[in-house]
């Protein structure tokens, strides 16, 4: 999953480790450092028939940080693709809103306008 502020977890669900980080920070970080490179993390927006939003307001409770946000890049869903490098908190809310499952983009935002990171 993703926060608002573009943090990403990979390898708990809460506070159950699901899985390992794997490469991913070593593939963002690597791109990041070749000339001209860029890296892009793609996942579904929702899980569980679309019930549940991969894109949520801040991650659940107990979730491990794999990649923080200002090292991540492009984000990819099947709803389209944002470049979260460089942007404010409130310009990184309102992009991933923009690619989440539009079943959760109302929630996601009343939660950035409830943060303030929207108005």
């Amino acid at each position: 999953e993703i926060d608002l502020f573009g943090q990403v977890c990979s390898e708990t669900i809460g506070p159950k480790n699901f899985s390992g980080a794997g490469g991913q920070v070593d593939f963002i970080r690597g791109a990041a450092a070749s000339k001209g490179g860029k890296s892009f993390l793609a996942f579904k927006s929702a899980a569980k028939n679309d019930t549940i939003s991969k894109i949520k307001p801040i991650l659940t409770e107990g979730s491990c940080v794999t990649t923080t946000r200002n090292d991540v890049d492009y984000i990819v869903t099947e709803q389209g693709m944002v470049r979260l490098k460089g942007l404010t908190c409130s310009e990184r809310a309102k992009a991933l809103i923009g690619i989440a499952h539009p079943n959760f983009r109302e929630e996601l935002t009343r939660a950035a306008q409830k943060m303030h990171l929207i108005v």
